[in-house]
């Protein structure tokens, strides 16, 4: 078993002991989320903490989709829930970039890229073949998307 993988499910057994729902509903359903993607497919596989990390990442996604979709429709109570969850998930993932943190990073991406001889908004491809590495897990795609494409049009 994975590292991440055996420190979440500590830390459920702690929150059912500790009887703080929130946190054990959350980790409970995280831990789902990874057996299946362990079980998807043609054969059962354990994750490695990476993958792991993506599933996690993906859930906190769902959770901030689920929050801005609830406070959009008027349920208030829902979003905070949501958004509680949210943040028990960002526990375990690392530390978010910056806008200016990630603003360096594309920047040296984009001069690795025009190195390269990619020029121009179609150079779009190849900067972010170079930087999602560097980010990974650590800025959301889209983020990293709009930031590389402001840093192309400017030239």
């Amino acid at each position: 078993m994975t590292t991440l993988k055996s420190k979440l499910k500590d830390d459920l057994t702690a929150a059912i002991k500790g009887r703080d729902e929130l946190r054990a509903a959350t980790l409970r359903m995280t831990l789902t989320a990874i057996t299946k993607e362990e079980v998807a497919g043609t054969e059962a596989r354990v994750l490695s903490d990476d993958e792991v990390l993506k599933v996690i990442t993906r859930e906190a996604k769902k959770r901030r989709e689920a929050a801005e979709a609830f406070a959009q429709g008027g349920r208030a109570e829902s979003a905070e829930r949501e958004r509680a969850e949210g943040e028990v998930l960002a526990d375990y993932l690392p530390k978010q970039l910056g806008d200016e943190e990630l603003g360096v990073l594309v920047r040296e991406a984009v001069a690795e890229a025009k190195a390269g001889g990619a020029e121009g908004p179609r150079a779009m491809g190849a900067v972010m073949k170079i930087v999602n590495p560097k980010v990974a897990g650590r800025a959301e795609g889209g983020r990293v998307a709009a930031a590389v494409k402001r840093t192309l049009a400017e030239g």
